[in-house]
């Protein structure tokens, strides 16, 4: 039993890193990318917009499509969009239109709805092999993101002149990610459609989407991981451009990502455990904490190591925010429930996700990276409100409890 979990995690982990590579890879690449097709500077970033968008829109499909036909089959089609994707951002470069960069993409971000389920599917393994090592498959499974903290920041500055026009080379190393996760999801072993199916009809029947996000609980763990995940995309994606208006070279921006994403992913090998020992919520806070750290380094100044030390900080906030996030939401519906409510929330992140990626690029070149980190400061205290606000419902050890209880 204890073998086929630590193979099921570990594959998930795997496809986690290969995913992170090409979300890595995209982003350093098409923030850039953008800004070299685009005639007016402030659309830089409207293709990462399309990827995020992408995402939102293919959210609640892809659960519902999961639902029906299992997640296995869900990543298995989810690689199959992000090669078509990879491909057309190729052409799009080829073909200097920043319209088919757009729609490159948009279809990428097929590949990252179904993807985002990754986290759950770990919580999935937990709860048929030991329910009690939940909270540490969510944060183990992340953890492969590290590999694309480190790969993919590397890739990109060979990849970005690979190929005669620059950036298109990028693209189509992300082929060969897509179509590696492909063949990680063919090895996965996950709860069948049937299966699940029917351990829902077993149990407590579902309640309407509106009901359960009624609960505390429920809304609590969304709007925590949607203000992280905005956040984290505000800053993240604007880092590249920032970093070419202070004249550091594309070598810093990337090792700036590297670190970044180094700091995303590297503590899901001990989250799960501090969740376990010390509760969500007190995780929560201590990423809301470190966010405002990375605030007020990076208005301290515009040297590399003041980028990678916020970012850094960016990054470690983020896991504690979203791993905690998704630590609540698995205690907030029935099994009946799991794929709609799932999907819900990344539907949620996405949409903030769309915004800050959209306005990232334009409040950078009209505002500066001092105030863009300022615009950052009112998120991240209401994402804090929230975390006290529920630990005065229902106290500091929320989480501990519910993982010795799943």
């Amino acid at each position: 039993m204890l073998n086929s979990l630590r193979s099921q995690v570990g594959l998930l982990a795997a496809m986690q890193a290969l995913v992170l590579t090409n979300n890595v890879t995209l982003i350093a690449v098409t923030g850039l990318a953008g800004f070299q097709l685009a005639d007016n500077k402030l659309m830089a970033t409207l293709p990462v917009t399309g990827y995020v968008l992408g995402g939102a829109i293919w959210a609640m499909p892809a659960a519902a499509f999961m639902k029906r036909f299992g997640r296995r089959a869900g990543y298995t089609v989810g690689s199959a969009a992000g090669m078509v994707g990879a491909l057309a951002a190729w052409w799009a470069m080829t073909q200097t239109s920043l319209v088919l960069l757009c729609l490159a993409t948009l279809v990428c971000g097929l590949y990252s709805a179904f993807s985002a389920s990754l986290r759950f599917a770990a919580a999935d393994v937990a709860d048929t092999y030991l329910p009690s090592f939940k909270a540490r498959a969510i944060s183990l499974v992340l953890t492969g993101g590290i590999v694309g903290g480190v790969i993919g920041p590397e890739i990109s500055i060979w990849s970005r002149t690979w190929l005669p026009t620059q950036f298109a080379g990028s693209y189509l190393t992300l082929v060969g990610f897509a179509l590696a996760s492909m063949a990680l999801a063919q090895l996965l072993r996950l709860p069948s459609a049937a299966q699940a199916a029917q351990a829902a009809l077993s149990g407590e029947p579902a309640r309407p989407l509106a009901e359960i996000l009624r609960q505390p609980l429920c809304w609590a763990a969304i709007l925590t991981a949607a203000l992280g995940y905005g956040i984290m995309n505000l800053l993240m994606v604007a880092t590249p451009l920032a970093m070419e208006v202070c004249k550091h070279p594309y070598a810093s921006a990337a090792l700036v990502l590297e670190w970044h994403i180094i700091g995303m992913f590297a503590p899901g090998l001990f989250t799960g455990s501090l969740i376990q020992r010390f509760g969500v919520l007190p995780v929560v806070v201590t990423g809301c904490l470190l966010m405002i750290a990375c605030v007020a380094i990076a208005l301290t100044g515009v040297e590399l190591m003041q980028f990678v030390l916020a970012l850094t900080l960016l990054g470690v906030g983020w896991n504690f925010m979203y791993t905690g996030a998704t630590t609540l939401l698995t205690s907030a519906y029935r099994p009946s429930e799991k794929n709609k409510v799932q999907g819900f929330m990344d539907l949620c992140v996405f949409t903030v996700m769309i915004t800050t990626s959209a306005s990232s690029g334009a409040m950078l070149m009209v505002n500066g990276w001092s105030v863009l980190n300022l615009v950052s400061l009112p998120i991240v205290l209401v994402a804090l409100a929230c975390a006290l606000w529920l630990a005065t419902r229902t106290g500091w050890g929320l989480g501990r409890v519910a993982s010795k209880a799943a």
